[in-house]
C-alpha cells in the first residue's frame, strides 16, 4: 500500500488508515519513516561505543547518564567534517536529526545532521585545542592578513536579516554610494555553519572590494559556528578582505582572529568602512578652504592695487605729459635753431637753381638763371661769370 501524500499533515486520517488497513512490514515500517523523519529534534547524552567506518561515516550511541538508556546514532561523513567536533567516548554532546527504522534489522538509528558539545568545559578546551592548532599553522599572522582598500563601494554582508545586527551596520553607514550585496544566514545554532558555508558560495560569485561577518553577542556556546575548524578555513581562502563583527566578551571567536580585521560591533564595522571616504571628505573640505582663503587675499590685493591705480593714475599722467611737452619744446627749439631760413635775417641768402639748394659752383655754369631767396623775398637773376674764393671774409 502506497502511502497517502497528506498523513503526516491530517492526524484522523493517519489514524483511520492506520486502524482500517493491513500493512506489510515494509510498508509500515515506511509509514513510520515517514513520520520520524518531520520529528526533528535535539537530544543530548555521552558517546559510546564509538566507530568509524571505511566511508568516513561515525557511528555511535548516546547514553543517558540518569538511567543508561541508549539509543543508536549514526552521522554521514559528510555532514562529520562540518560539525567542527571530534567524537570521543564519553563526551557529553547534543545531537541534532531525526530517528530513522533500518529496514532490514527493524533497528532505529538516530541520523545526526549536526553535533555540539555541551558544558562550558568542554567548549572552553575545544576553543583552545582548536586555537593553539590554527596559531601553529600561522592563520592568525598579521603578515597574511590583506588590508582593508580605501574607498571600498561593493561590500558583501553575511549575517541574520532579522534583528537589529543588519539595522544598526546601514544605520551607521555613511552615504557615499556603497552597493551592498546581503546574504542572509542562521549565525547561531546547530544549522548555522551550513547556512554560513552556503553564503560563502554565494559571496565567491559576486565581484565585491570587502566582507563583513556579522552577529551580536552571546556566550561561548552561542558561538560555537564561529569556532567551526570548516568554516574559519574557507574564510581564510577568500581573495577579498574579510571583517568580522562578532560581539565577545574574554573568548574572542577563532573566525575573528583569523579575519583581516576584528571588530566587536556592527557600528565598528560601518565606521571602519566609512573611514578613508571621511578622511577624502575632510581632504576635499581643506582644500575648498585653502583655495576659498587664498582667493579672497588675491582680490583683497587686487582691490587694494586698483583703489591706488585709480588715485595715482591722474598724477602720473599729468606728469607724463608734462615730461612730454618739454620733449616736444626742446625739439621745437632745436628745430628752429637749426633752420636754415633763421640765418636770412642775418643777411644770408639761399640760392637754388630749377628749386635745387646751389652749394657749389660747379653746379652752375654761365648765362644760368638762378634764384637768391634774402629775408624778405626771391631775386631771380642770371650768371655772368663764376671763380674760387681766394680768401676767408
Amino acid at each position: 500500500m502506497s502511502i497517502p501524500k497528506n498523513m503526516k499533515e491530517n492526524k484522523s486520517f493517519l489514524r483511520e488508515t492506520l486502524e482500517k488497513n493491513t500493512f506489510s512490514v515494509s510498508a509500515y515500517l515506511d509509514i513510520l519513516n515517514t513520520l520520524l523523519s518531520s520529528c526533528k529534534t535535539k537530544i543530548a547524552g555521552e558517546v559510546t561505543e564509538l566507530k568509524r567506518a571505511s566511508s568516513g561515516h561515525v557511528y555511535f550511541s548516546l547514553k543517558d547518564k540518569k538511567d543508561g538508556s541508549v539509543l543508536s546514532c549514526v552521522i554521514w561523513s559528510s555532514v562529520y567534517r562540518f560539525c567542527g567536533v571530534e567524537l570521543k567516548e564519553g563526551l557529553e554532546v547534543k545531537v541534532f536529526g531525526y530517528a530513522d527504522i533500518y529496514k532490514p534489522t527493524g533497528r532505529i538509528n538516530f541520523k545526526c545532521s549536526s553535533v555540539e558539545l555541551m558544558g562550558e568545559g568542554q567548549l572552553k578546551k575545544q576553543y583552545e585545542e582548536l586555537k593553539n592548532k590554527l596559531e601553529k599553522e600561522g592563520l592568525f599572522e598579521e603578515s597574511r592578513k590583506k588590508m582593508i582598500p580605501d574607498y571600498p563601494c561593493r561590500i558583501g554582508i553575511i549575517t541574520s536579516k532579522e534583528g537589529a545586527v543588519i539595522n544598526d551596520f546601514l544605520n551607521n553607514l555613511g552615504c557615499y554610494g556603497f552597493k551592498i550585496k546581503l546574504v542572509d544566514s542562521r549565525v547561531e545554532g546547530i544549522e548555522a555553519v551550513k547556512d554560513l558555508l552556503n553564503a560563502l558560495k554565494t559571496i565567491k560569485k559576486q565581484e565585491l572590494d570587502c566582507l563583513v561577518i556579522m552577529r551580536g553577542g552571546g556566550s561561548l556556546e552561542s558561538f560555537l559556528a564561529f569556532n567551526n575548524e570548516v568554516l574559519i578555513r574557507e574564510v581564510s581562502k577568500l581573495s577579498i578582505p574579510v571583517i568580522v563583527a562578532l560581539g565577545h566578551d574574554k573568548d574572542v571567536p577563532l573566525l575573528a582572529l583569523m579575519a583581516d580585521k576584528m571588530v566587536s560591533t556592527p557600528t565598528a564595522a560601518a565606521n571602519l568602512l566609512n573611514n578613508s571616504w571621511q578622511r577624502l571628505e575632510w581632504e576635499i573640505k581643506e582644500k575648498e578652504t585653502t583655495i576659498f582663503s587664498f582667493l579672497s587675499s588675491f582680490f583683497e590685493k587686487v582691490n587694494l592695487l586698483e583703489y591706488k591705480i585709480k588715485e595715482t593714475l591722474p598724477r602720473i599722467i599729468e606728469n607724463r605729459i608734462n615730461n612730454l611737452k618739454a620733449v616736444i619744446n626742446n625739439a621745437e627749439n632745436i628745430i628752429s635753431n637749426n633752420n636754415p631760413e633763421r640765418n636770412l635775417s642775418l643777411g644770408y641768402s639761399i640760392i637754388r637753381k630749377s628749386g635745387k639748394i646751389i652749394k657749389s659752383i660747379n653746379s652752375v655754369k654761365e648765362n644760368d638763371l638762378i634764384d637768391l631767396q634774402v629775408v624778405d623775398g626771391i631775386i631771380n637773376t642770371e650768371v655772368k661769370t663764376k671763380g674760387l674764393r681766394k680768401n676767408n671774409l
